[in-house]
């Protein structure tokens, strides 16, 4: 079976060489998603609204791939300020059910665009 590239406008257009996702089997590799808007392609204005904004354009790449919330397996995190760790926990209880997926989180000194997060991973389709 080939690979299939998912897409979808609820989420930011790619803005490199790379798709919003690849699917091959029952397997969906998300790439990283910033906390653009969709509609603006405009970072959204702090830490907060960036992370929610990472998790509602994730869900909408998921959804477009045919899978659901409970699909995803992985979450790769990345801050650039570790100390906001705490929040992203507490805003992904909000996004995510139990059992979470399996996740790492990672600082970093610089993101796309001055972004203060990403966020990628991978789901399994049933």
């Amino acid at each position: 079976m080939t690979k299939e590239i998912i897409s979808t406008t609820k989420a930011p257009e790619a803005i490199g060489t790379y798709s919003q996702a690849i699917k091959k089997n029952n397997l969906v590799f998300l790439s990283g998603q910033i906390g653009l808007d969709p509609n603006t392609m405009e970072l959204v204005d702090g830490i907060e609204n960036q992370i929610n904004q990472v998790f509602k354009n994730l869900l909408s790449v998921i959804e477009a791939a045919g899978g659901k919330k409970s699909d995803i397996v992985k979450l790769n995190i990345y801050l650039t300020d570790l100390n906001h760790f705490v929040m992203v926990n507490k805003i992904m209880e909000h996004y995510f059910d139990l059992p979470y997926p399996a996740r790492a989180a990672v600082g970093v000194a610089q993101l796309p665009k001055g972004a203060l997060i990403e966020a990628d991973g991978f789901l399994v389709l049933d």
